[in-house]
């Protein structure tokens, strides 16, 4: 049976942020949530830690293992454990806590728009100053853009980068990501990374983890398995330091290791050690999912383009070509199918939305037909 196939009756039935933020009669394809069924070995794991009262503070480096020797599986990546990876909270949390340890109160980062919506947030709501260095119109990092956003007179200090890129879901090449650190080196800017979505690629894509390019070794990976395992109710993440940037590690805020739980890294260890399987037939759904995206569009949205993306369960979506003044609030109220506006990803973005397609294709097809819905008669 595929994963994403839980009946939408019984996925109305959860309490998570994307089925209950709006009405019932709305379908979610808005936040990153799967419709998924938790992997029956995480679940054993987490129950067999309950009966057992095993429900105290975490303890050791078997999350950190377990992420080296999928590093090394999955891309031929040899990194440390744990002498280069921390066990930390979420992924933004142990963005903050990187940027706590390489920056200070007014100091400038870089940001690449449109971009996940935390990145700001991050930035802005703790002091620092937002630079960007927008995407080319291909939606791929900019060199030149990044060039200036360094050497301008703003000089940062600190750069977050999203890789894979959300939302568009574009997978950077080596040679980007090696240009990236020349230039970040160059300028003595610190690199953090989220590569939270790394293992969230189409069949037969390579990502490359940003540590394994020339210069990588002075960046900051910041990283979870809970999105690829659909396990954020479970949180907790790793900071995995480059071999020259492990000084950044003895810096981290004091409390910034023991922000995640117990449960949560038996989880997330459990996922690394035992569901690879499970990882790679959801990339062999979400793929398929994308193709019958632009088939649908095609079909009866035509004025609309849309191209598969190598990375991430996410569509990217110009509605620019319909006339809505706000696409996506016209597609919630008047079609009652939620996406995320484009406008959290970068104020130039209005008329895009994102589309979670870490659904049934049976709820792909009913999202474009509310679309089509939507619009006026």
């Amino acid at each position: 049976m595929a994963l994403l196939s839980v009946p939408l009756a019984e996925l109305r039935a959860r309490t998570s942020l994307k089925w209950r933020t709006y009405d019932p009669d709305v379908l979610p394809l808005w936040v990153a949530e799967m419709d998924a069924r938790i992997q029956p070995e995480v679940a054993r794991t987490v129950v067999a830690a309950c009966e057992r009262g095993d429900t105290g503070y975490p303890h050791g480096t078997a999350y950190a293992e377990a992420y080296a020797a999928m590093a090394e599986r999955r891309w031929g990546w040899t990194v440390s454990a744990p002498r280069q990876i921390r066990r930390a909270g979420d992924v933004m949390n142990s963005i903050l806590a990187v940027l706590q340890a390489t920056t200070a109160e007014g100091d400038s980062v870089v940001i690449n728009p449109p971009v996940y919506p935390p990145f700001r947030a991050v930035v802005s709501g703790y002091r620092r100053r937002i630079v960007e260095a927008p995407l080319t119109t291909e939606g791929r990092l900019d060199p030149a853009a990044l060039e200036a956003a360094f050497s301008g007179q703003d000089a940062p200090t600190a750069y977050l980068l999203c890789s894979p890129h959300n939302p568009n879901g574009t997978v950077h090449t080596a040679a980007e990501l090696e240009a990236v650190m020349a230039l970040a080196n160059r300028h003595g800017v610190q690199v953090i990374v989220d590569e939270i979505h790394a293992p969230l690629v189409a069949p037969g894509v390579q990502f490359v983890p940003l540590l394994t390019v020339p210069g990588g070794e002075r960046a900051i990976s910041v990283t979870s398995a809970g999105k690829a395992w659909n396990l954020a109710a479970f949180k907790a993440g790793l900071v995995i330091a480059g071999a020259e940037a492990t000084a950044v590690l003895a810096q981290l805020p004091p409390l910034a290791q023991g922000s995640s739980g117990h449960f949560a890294n038996l989880a997330h260890t459990t996922a690394l050690v035992e569901c690879q399987d499970w990882v790679d037939e959801l990339r062999t759904e979400i793929a398929a999912n994308k193709v019958l995206l632009a088939e649908r569009l095609a079909a009866r949205l035509p004025a609309l383009s849309y191209r598969p993306t190598d990375g991430t369960y996410l569509a990217w979506v110009d509605c620019s070509p319909l006339g809505l003044a706000d696409p996506a609030t016209t597609f919630r109220e008047r079609g009652r199918v939620a996406f995320s506006p484009g406008v959290m990803f970068a104020g130039t973005h209005d008329q895009w939305v994102r589309i979670n397609l870490a659904c049934s294709p049976e709820v792909v097809v009913e999202a474009v037909d509310r679309m089509v819905a939507a619009l006026p008669r």
